[in-house]
């Protein structure tokens, strides 16, 4: 229990830091400093997984599926991508829902701060239950692998409809409108207001903020499932999961003013949904090595953004210039 104590002070602490001291005074988040804060985020990842190599070697952690050293730290890795990858159908949607409810910029960064500590908490729930069932019942393995693959075929065959979500329209919505009256009014970044008549009534911040958890374990309902198929080692589901988790909000405000560029990047999302499903499916017949289910997951991640950015520049190409129109 040392461990896990003093990964979640860490994933407190940066927290703490993250609200307290860096982002204390609300502000508009420009691409660059997103940017930097997404290079930070990534590069610390991979410097973790640094430590769960050195932790695998050591009797400081339980190791219940008996993983070498560098098995575990190219796990955490895979699992760290995965989730991370999966993670830009939820800044669409992010988008969507603070666009609807006109969230200020220089507030947005406070409520995904919140959401983050919701989703910390779901993840966490969550995967200690999927954990459990698939230790116990080993049969839930091949359950998860066809929903992944039904996942992907429904992401392959169904339009996009984010832009048609309508989150005013959502149950959400409406369920919050029946516990607590909803203001449009905006005031600074405060959740929850007192109106004019004394009542107090639930801000936008604070209905994006529940849509945006309430969407996030949808989700998580993708996510999960895709981990367990790379280990069914807690702390490596776990911290893989929360690092992801952590550097959602500096990915979507580098991401938020050029998601169109990035439309083909779902693709490789059903591919590689596609290809944990089979594998969960065949993991009895067929085992690959960590560093091929690696290296697919990287060239499916580096060939859908490569894609993406040049389809974006040959449509920005084919567009008239004003001399021409």
């Amino acid at each position: 229990m040392t461990v896990w104590s003093l990964f979640f002070a860490l994933v407190v602490g940066i927290l703490a830091l993250d609200l307290g001291v860096f982002n204390k005074t609300p502000h508009i988040i420009s691409s660059k400093e997103a940017g930097k804060w997404t290079a930070l985020w990534v590069t610390l990842s991979f410097l973790f997984s640094g430590v769960i190599y050195w932790l695998y070697g050591t009797d400081y952690l339980a190791n219940p599926t008996q993983l070498s050293q560098s098995t575990a730290a190219m796990k955490f890795i895979t699992g760290y991508l995965i989730e991370l990858s999966l993670s830009i159908d939820n800044i669409f949607v992010i988008a969507v829902i603070f666009a609807s409810f006109r969230i200020p910029q220089k507030y947005q960064h406070r409520v995904l701060f919140w959401g983050i500590l919701g989703a910390i908490v779901f993840r966490g729930l969550m995967i200690g239950f999927g954990v459990a069932i698939i230790n116990k019942f080993t049969w839930t393995t091949y359950v998860f692998g066809a929903f992944l693959i039904f996942t992907a075929a429904k992401m392959l065959f169904s339009k996009k409809d984010d832009e048609a979500f309508d989150p005013k329209h959502s149950t959400i919505y409406k369920l919050i409108g029946k516990i607590i009256p909803i203001t449009s009014e905006h005031d600074k970044e405060k959740f929850i207001v007192r109106t004019h008549n004394g009542k107090k009534a639930a801000t936008p911040l604070f209905v994006a903020l529940m849509l945006i958890e309430v969407m996030d374990v949808l989700f998580a309902v993708d996510s999960v499932p895709a981990i367990l198929s790379i280990t069914s080692d807690p702390f490596i589901v776990f911290s893989s999961n929360i690092f992801a988790i952590l550097g959602l909000r500096s990915m979507y405000f580098f991401l938020a003013n050029m998601l169109e560029k990035f439309s083909h990047l779902e693709y490789s999302l059903i591919i590689i949904l596609t290809f944990v499903g089979v594998k969960m499916l065949a993991h009895d017949y067929i085992k690959l090595p960590e560093w091929a289910s690696l290296l697919f997951i990287v060239v499916c991640l580096v060939g859908g953004v490569l894609f993406s950015l040049y389809s974006a520049s040959k449509a920005e190409a084919a567009k008239p210039s004003r001399d021409e129109e």
